[in-house]
């Protein structure tokens, strides 16, 4: 029976981990948008557009996507590829886990699900692209 629990809690963690990936998608896609339709008067201003709405969903999702630029997992679509910076990763990593740690009890079950789905993503991650590194392996 714990068996069965642990498989379904896994599967709710995955789906919640594809809908928080895909939202991330969604916000770079959104961004991309924005800068390609930006005049050069805004880009003077230092405008660029419309920011998302400030939640929680969003503080995790920016925190994630620097962890996953640090260590290689995510590029800019026409910059040059750079070497990880584990140390600029763990500290975004580090970030989201104090955001647990002090939010811990206020949270709603989503949230805390997607939160914690995060982390362990980001930690399976940052290990992969640290045993990468050692052996000498580019990340990917």
């Amino acid at each position: 029976m714990a068996n069965e629990e642990k498989a379904e809690k896994k599967l709710i963690i995955d789906e919640d981990w594809k809908k928080q990936a895909q939202k991330e998608k969604e916000v770079l896609a959104a961004q991309e948008k924005v800068e390609e339709a930006e005049t050069p008067e805004e880009e003077a201003e230092g405008r660029s557009g419309p920011l998302p709405q400030g939640d929680l969903p969003a503080l995790i999702s920016m925190l994630t996507t620097q962890a996953l630029f640090s260590m290689g997992l995510l590029q800019v679509k026409g910059q040059e590829r750079r070497e990880p910076d584990l140390e600029l990763a763990r500290y975004n990593i580090d970030m989201l886990d104090t955001l647990q740690a002090k939010t811990k009890g206020n949270l709603t079950d989503e949230e805390e699900t997607v939160l914690e789905s995060t982390l362990g993503e980001l930690r399976m991650g940052y290990v992969h692209v640290a045993k990468q590194l050692e052996s000498g392996q580019k990340a990917s």
